[in-house]
């Protein structure tokens, strides 16, 4: 039996557990998401099979289920294994392995604790995974020679065979044969990886997992292992166990467990919220070109923290798997997804979109997918077969038939200067050809041939005609030079142009500009070496340093890292906290301020790097399809050996930077190191990190003194101990050991295009790390530099554009490294701006104007670029074609013409020929044309007239344009009858053409309106004569209908001598640019009309005598430009309007804004004035009065204003003799003009009344007055207020109201506040009329204001009171009475003048004694007695106010007839009861005081409807008649009550009581009898006596 090690035991596989998932729980996991794949896995699992097949498929069809049930119940861990080894092997073997290494990476800390779990799991568990080991034996053997020959190559060493190793595995098919190498489980490593985790989290995660699973593997005893063969499908596994085994193992979980925490923690410490970011694509998906009913399949890899979310699009759309079962297959296995498509048919023909997404962003990458169907005889089903041989005649490419694709850009971008902040926009439209339906381009953007990603910076947009990149906030890192790459399968096309950008306006005046492209270098966990470059701009002043600032991310923080500015462009960053990350930026610093900071560095986690790169490299071992694992428990402790190659590879006045190579004697463990200084010549060696040894084989020194010489040494360290010191470095001086460079040399300028020079220079001598060059211009005695660019450029060349034309500028260049800019080099020569001459392109187009039978007159097309000169002329060649072969080019003319028509003569009949066109130019003839179409040279018989040729356009608006041709070579058996224009979009199929003209067209041009804007139109043009209407010339260029930014027209003029002109001006303008102007399009050779002045940019038509032979359209063209042109039409009408201004130029008049008028003054003067337009200073009035001129005096007052060019004349008083004609003449230099104005008759007479009023009225106005006269207005209340508004009042002032010469007085003064005095008069009626005054007076005098309320006067105000009355008038109302039922209104008061009237049911009311009308008070009533159903209805009240009537209306029917009618009759009946009831009328006092013994007689009367009934109480009791008191009651009315002699005993109340059906009535009377004093006093004496 062979013992295996425990950790093969816990481990299906060493080899695939180290290097991809390290745990089982994982694994599973991971074979749970990749069924799909499990044919893979079968092929590799034959490595095991010694048995039958059915066992091998078995393994595989069972993997994904039953593997991890194995692992963690510990049962059927045979199939486990098998499929696990097998997929390892034939991973390897396969070139895919390498696609989807990364997707065995992802590990977490879930992953870690499940193998946690795992490792508690029984021993049958153990025992199976043992035997599945055993058996897999044989694959080890499999490819070990190819192993030992890729170990070889490997840098890094393997430690030999350890002293205390295990037995080997050894292969089962070579009989125990040994092998001669093992791999020791510590320093496994994998050959061939490439790539990096998805996450810093992940990277962190797996070194932690390497840890633990390398404590795990170096201890373990033997278990031995049985297998005993039941059957030829079965296997039966037995496993013995030792007591010191099982403690082992229980004590290796509690270090796992211990090392998961240790893990957890330092992760923690991490602080993952540092670490995350954004989607990103590793491998993007590729385009797929299939036939129909063919399987594909889309892979791309995505990495990003937290972990990316895929969705796949189709043209935009997401895919939905459930709706389409069966039809889309989405996977995803640990960053590596896939969208795989079955049975593709047309309809899949799309663009395909993965988009991954987690909360730092979103990315996407496209792939186009184009499904061919085959339309030949071919038989379909080879199709899916295989590769299949198609006819070469089908000409198909791996992205369909075409055998190319044509790409050309149209509107494409132009050089773009920007500022720093500003948003910048490049777009290009992309033409294709053929257009392939579905199949969408790659549109791929480079920055100085890097391509560039989407960021936060960049923004990419394709709508699939036009491809934009957009800068969100540009910054100078974004200049450069910009690539637009349109990729279509195997071919592609590139359009460049470059982008500046400025520096932004500083903050502070004369500060530098900001420092650009700072990245991070070197970053260690608590270090990290910013770098950066230097601006162009200094801001006048020398830069004296920087400063490096810094941020945390996830914060805004800023805080600066130096306290002094350095120099140096590289500076070490310390004091970061290890696993934080951190972004930096840099600010330039001069005497005048700070510049703006610089656009930040990418974020960089503060991490060693010996961390950093376990973390970007998988550790796991060799992987080769075979692996010799051995176990190795640990060795005593290896001291190790020192370091090599020590040196010190930067330094600076600031810090040195050492780099070394680790020992080769270093044992079986990690090493550190410490770094040790000391000044040269002295062996005083300090250990520079006393504290915390180095991992990573790289250290920066800080804290150096400037000047002095150091060397370095470097030891190692482990758990044994420090190993020997490294050698020591040669004496380094801590100063800077790059220099600034020097200057470069020869600078030449020459010319490229009319605003650009291209500029070259020599590289300086000794230049070492140089970042670039800045290069800066200025106008030749300006004295003022620019600089042409903002980021460094590499290289000797560059061109600066943005230069103005015709200018002569001088450059200068200097050199940049992280040191510093170099001096300047020296000027350059001048050069001026032009554009440089070159040969123009090919003419096009060629085509037969017409033929004979000797000769053949040819038309072609003006080259498209004519090389920055006009076109000299033209040489056509031709050539023979016999039987579809070309012969010789021969020469058609030797001296150039310069028409775009020619003749070649002497050519044989009905031979075919090819003719090509080359154009000249001062710098040269041109490249030849391609060679145009056969023609035959034969005699043209037809009727109709050739085509018209040379048909070009011009002055290109958004809406119109001009159309010129010439007329046919071959007119056709009759003369031109005239031209018929087509157009059509460009786009347009061939039956859009549409005429333009219905009826011929006798001129050779046409102007075309009614163009939409921004589409693009093409032309032809067809000749007619009386034959037809022949063929039609060759179709112009496209041309996009728009006015372009800057367009100007044609502008008529006429100068102050009368002089008309056409002036045109142009701003585009090249050295060899010319005007060229036309009449009615026909060059003007007649300049006895017409005199034509050019200079610069304008040029102007003078016509000499304007007359009918001038009508015309006058259009001017500027040669050598894009199409500047313009014309002016002169019609009868414009030629009228023109003559007109031109006279009134020539004898020019003063304008007047007004003729002479005349007005009274407040004072009753009179003012005589009117208004030139403008007026000179030297401008002069004459003011004459019936033909004498009159002057400035006492009588008139005489002014003139040059600057609002007002003329007037003032008199105090018009008299009689001042009737007459008065007449203002002025005179402005050679300009003159005259206004009259007569004032005579009525006319006089008028003015002279009106002036004199007005004097009264101001000589008035001198003392209390009034301004508004006595009126009146009826207030809300319906009283009359008579109110005045009066001016000019003081203190003193008096007012007086009067009525009928009657003062009036008030109880109030007036105090005057609001300027208005009023007088109230309330409730007014006819009393009031009369004649109403109000004067006011002071010492200055008095004004009176008199109204009459009297006829007419007195109406109108009454009318307006009972109109207001009227108003005031509320609803009606309904109430009963006893008597019957009253309607009511009240008003605010009643008047006679208000007369009412009553409507029932549209009816007037006659008045009787049953219906009577009346008012009392302020209610205005209806009484209605005895009312009967007869008086239901609806009621009206109409109050007329003499003009119009008042209605007011109630409704007296229904619920409120019968109310109202109910309530009159209870009213009714309780005046009845009150009228009949029995009462008391009078007679009996209240009291009665008597003397005793005198007699009381009582009565009075009592009435009742019936007789009452009465009686007597007294003392509220019953009371009957007797001796002493006689109670009468005669007549039914009167009532006695008699005391014959009253004595005490008869003091009480009484009360009568009268009583009967109606009521009871009750009259009291108190009865009070007194004693004499002298006859009390007696009687008191007697009882005295008796007593």
């Amino acid at each position: 039996m062979m013992s295996l090690p425990f950790y093969q035991r816990h481990h299906d596989h060493y080899d695939r557990a180290y290097r991809h998932k390290a745990l089982q729980s994982t694994v599973s996991q991971y074979q749970k998401e990749t069924k799909s794949k499990s044919a893979v896995y079968a092929q590799g699992s034959t490595a095991y099979a010694r048995g039958s097949a059915a066992y091998r498929h078995a393994s595989a069809a069972d993997f994904s289920l039953e593997s991890s049930a194995a692992y963690s119940r510990g049962s059927s861990a045979y199939d486990l294994e098998s499929a696990a080894y097998s997929y390892g092997s034939t991973a390897y073997d396969h070139s895919a392995a390498q696609s989807k290494r990364s997707a065995a990476y992802s590990l977490d800390s879930e992953a870690l604790s499940k193998s946690s779990a795992a490792y508690s799991h029984g021993s049958e568990s153990i025992n199976k995974l043992a035997a599945a080991y055993r058996l897999g034996s044989e694959a080890y053997s499999l490819g070990l020679k190819d192993y030992n020959l890729m170990i070889e190559d490997q840098s890094y060493k393997m430690s030999p065979k350890a002293k205390r190793a295990k037995q080997n595995l050894i292969s089962e098919d070579k009989e125990n044969e040994a092998i001669d190498y093992s791999v020791p489980i510590f320093t496994g490593r994998e050959v061939g990886v490439s790539g990096i985790t998805d996450t810093e989290e992940e990277r962190i995660k797996e070194s932690a997992a390497y840890v633990a699973r390398r404590n795990l593997f170096a201890a373990g005893e033997g278990v031995s292992v049985s297998k005993v063969a039941k059957s030829s499908s079965e296997e039966e596994h037995h496993e013995k166990k030792s007591r010191k085994v099982a403690i082992r193992e229980s004590a290796e979980r509690v270090a796992l467990k211990k090392t998961l925490e240790e893990t957890q923690a330092f992760h923690k410490k991490l602080n993952q919220d540092k670490l995350l970011h954004p989607p990103e694509f590793i491998i993007e998906p590729r385009s797929h070109t299939v036939w129909e009913k063919q399987n594909v399949k889309f892979r791309c890899t995505v990495a990003g923290w937290p972990e990316p979310r895929v969705t796949w699009y189709k043209n935009n759309v997401p895919i939905d798997v459930q709706t389409h079962p069966g039809k889309y297959t989405i996977e995803n296995r640990y960053g590596l997804h896939s969208l795989e498509i079955s049975t593709c048919d047309f309809d899949d023909t799309a663009q395909y979109r993965a988009s991954a997404m987690n909360v730092k962003g979103e990315i996407s990458a496209y792939a186009s997918l184009v499904v061919k169907r085959y339309k030949g005889d071919i038989d379909a089903s080879l199709l899916h077969a295989g590769t299949v041989s198609m006819p070469l005649s089908l000409g198909v490419t791996p992205h369909g038939y075409a055998s190319r694709f044509e790409i050309s850009f149209v509107d494409k971008f132009d050089v773009a200067f920007g500022r720093e902040g500003e948003t910048m926009s490049l777009g290009c439209t992309v033409v294709i050809s053929p257009d392939i339906k579905r199949f969408k381009p790659d549109i791929e953007w480079y920055r100085n041939g890097v391509l560039i990603t989407p960021s936060k910076w960049v923004q990419m947009h394709w709508t699939g005609e036009r491809a934009s990149l957009t800068l969100t906030h540009a910054n100078k890192e974004d200049e450069g030079l910009y690539t637009l790459r349109v990729v279509m399968g195997e071919y592609y096309e590139e359009y460049s142009g470059y982008v500046f950008v400025r520096d932004a306006d500083a903050e502070i005046p004369g500060a530098p500009g900001a420092p650009l492209d700072v990245q991070c270098l070197d970053a260690n966990k608590d270090y990290v070496i910013v770098s950066w470059k230097q601006p162009a701009v200094d801001g006048g002043n020398p830069i004296i340093g920087y400063f490096i600032d810094r941020c945390e991310v996830g914060t805004t923080h800023w805080t600066q890292c130096n306290e002094t500015p350095v120099k140096f462009a590289r500076f070490p960053v310390t004091g970061l906290i290890e696993g934080r990350s951190y972004i930096f930026r840099v600010r330039a610093v001069n005497k005048a301020g700070i510049s703006l900071p610089s656009r930040v560095s990418e974020p960089v986690a503060a991490l060693d790097p010996a961390d950093r790169a376990r973390l970007r490299s998988h550790p796991s071992a060799p992987w080769t399809g075979q692996i010799i694992v051995t176990e190795e428990e640990p060795a005593e402790g290896v001291v190790p050996g020192p370091p090599t190659d020590l040196q010190v590879i930067e330094a600076t006045k600031n810090y040195v930077v050492l780099s070394w190579k680790p020992p080769g004697q270093r044992g079986h463990e990690g090493i550190m190191y410490f770094v040790e200084k000391c000044v040269a010549g002295t062996e005083e060696w300090q250990r520079v990190n006393t504290e915390i040894p180095v991992k990573s084989p790289r250290f920066a020194v800080f804290d150096l003194a400037e000047g002095k010489s150091y060397c370095f040494r470097v030891r190692c360290c482990n758990s044994a101990g420090i190993g020997e010191p490294s050698e020591a470095t040669e004496a380094t001086v801590v100063d800077d050991k790059l220099d600034i460079p020097k200057p470069p040399g020869r600078i030449m300028p020459t010319r490229n295009t009319d605003t650009s020079v291209v500029v070259t220079w020599t590289e300086p001598p000794d230049a070492k790390e140089l970042v670039g060059y800045y290069i800066e211009s200025s106008v030749v005695g300006s004295g003022h530099w620019e600089p042409c660019n903002n980021n460094p450029v590499k290289g000797t060349r560059f061109i600066c554009h943005g230069l103005t034309n015709g200018e002569k500028y001088i450059f200068r260049v200097r050199a940049v490294n992280a040191a510093g800019l170099s001096e300047f080099s020296q000027d350059s020569e001048p050069i001026e701006v032009q554009a440089a001459i070159a040969a123009p392109s090919p003419p096009y187009d060629i085509t037969v104007l017409e033929s004979v039978r000797d000769s053949m007159a040819l038309g072609w097309k003006q080259p498209k670029v004519t090389g920055g000169t006009e076109i000299t002329g033209y040489y056509v060649n031709y050539r023979e074609v016999i039987g579809g072969v070309p012969g010789k080019w021969m020469e058609a003319n030797i001296k150039a013409i310069s028409e775009r028509a020619y003749r070649i003569q002497n050519l044989k009949e009905n031979m075919v020929y090819q003719f090509q066109v080359a154009a000249a130019n001062l710098a040269g003839v041109g490249t030849p044309s391609l060679p145009s179409q056969p023609f035959k040279c034969e005699e043209w018989t037809i009727a109709v007239p050739g085509p018209p040729h040379d048909v070009t356009y011009t002055e290109v608006r958004k809406d119109s344009l001009v159309l010129l041709w010439k007329e046919p070579v071959y007119t056709g058996r009759s003369p031109i009858a005239g031209y018929y224009i087509d157009m059509k979009e460009t786009e347009a199929k061939e039956e859009h053409w549409r005429s333009v003209n219905e009826k011929p067209l006798q001129k050779k041009f046409l102007k075309i309106g009614g163009l939409t804007e921004g589409v693009s139109y093409v032309f032809r043009v067809r000749a007619t004569n009386q034959a037809g209407v022949g063929k039609p010339s060759n179709t112009t260029d496209p041309v996009v209908a728009e006015t372009r930014p800057g367009t100007k027209e044609v502008v008529v003029d006429v100068d102050d001598n009368g002089v008309i002109s056409l002036n045109f001006e142009c701003d585009q303008m090249s050295p060899n640019s010319k005007f060229v102007w036309s009449k009615n399009y026909e060059p003007i050779e007649d300049d006895s009309r017409l005199a034509i002045d050019t200079k610069g940019g304008k040029s102007k038509a003078t016509f000499k005598d304007l007359g009918e032979d001038d009508l015309g359209i006058y259009s001017c063209i500027v040669t050598d430009t894009d199409g500047v042109s313009s014309s002016y039409t002169i019609d009868e009408e414009e030629m009228k309007r023109l003559l007109a201004l031109s006279h009134e130029h020539k004898f020019p008049t003063v304008p007047l804004v007004s003729e002479l008028a005349v007005e009274i003054l407040e004072k009753g003067e009179v003012r005589f004035w009117l208004q030139a337009e403008k007026l000179s200073g030297n401008a002069k009035a004459n003011f004459v009065f019936n033909d004498k001129e009159i002057f400035n005096g006492e009588k008139y007052k005489m002014k003139v204003d040059q600057k609002t060019g007002l003329v007037e004349m003032i008199m105090d008083k018009l008299e009689d003799k001042d009737e007459g004609t008065y007449t203002f003449q002025l005179q402005d230099g050679k300009a003159t003009n005259q206004s009259s104005l007569v004032l005579i008759g009525d006319v006089f007479k008028k003015l002279q009344d009106e002036a004199e009023f007005q004097r009264k009225e101001w000589h008035r106005k001198q003392g209390p007055h009034f301004v508004d006269k006595l009126g009146w207005e009826v207030t809300d209340d319906c009283n009359v207020m008579l109110k005045c508004k009066v001016a000019n009042i003081k203190k003193e002032t008096h007012i007086v109201w009067y009525k009928d010469d009657r003062e009036i007085m008030v109880d109030e003064e007036h105090d005057f506040k609001d300027g208005v005095c009023t007088l109230l008069i309330s409730e007014f009626s006819k009393k009031d009329t009369g004649t109403y005054e109000v004067i006011l007076k002071d010492d200055r005098g008095k004004d009176t204001s008199e109204l009459k309320l009297t006829d007419t006067a007195f109406a109108d105000l009454m009318n307006e009171v009972c109109r207001r009355i009227a108003l005031s008038a509320t609803d009606l109302k309904i109430q009963s009475t006893a008597e019957g039922i009253r309607l009511y209104s009240f008003v605010t008061y009643y008047v006679e003048d208000l007369r009412v009237g009553w409507v029932h049911n549209d009816t007037q009311i006659r008045f009787t004694d049953r219906v009577k009308t009346g008012v009392t008070g302020e209610q205005i009533w209806l009484q209605i007695n005895e009312p009967t159903p007869q008086d239901k209805g609806k009621y009206t009240m109409e109050l007329f106010d003499g003009k119009t009537a008042h209605k007011k209306t109630v409704d007296l029917s229904g619920q409120a007839f019968d109310e109202a009618f109910a309530e009159f009759q209870r009213l009714k009946q309780a005046a009845i009861a009150e009228k009949n009831r029995a009462r008391v009328l009078g007679g009996l006092p209240d009291v009665v005081t008597i003397q005793e013994g005198k007699a009381l007689n009582l009565s009075c009367t009592v009435w009742g409807d019936p007789t009452p009934e009465v009686s007597w109480l007294k003392n509220e009791k019953s009371f009957v008649s007797d001796a002493n008191c006689i109670l009468k009651f005669e007549s039914g009315k009167n009532v006695n009550f008699t005391i014959s002699a009253v004595s005490t005993l008869d003091s009480g109340k009484y009360s009568l009581v009268v009583k009967n059906k109606y009521g009871t009535e009750t009259s009291d009377v108190t009865v009070s009898v007194f004693i004499p004093e002298e006859e009390q006093e007696n009687k008191k004496e007697d009882k005295k006596t008796k007593a």
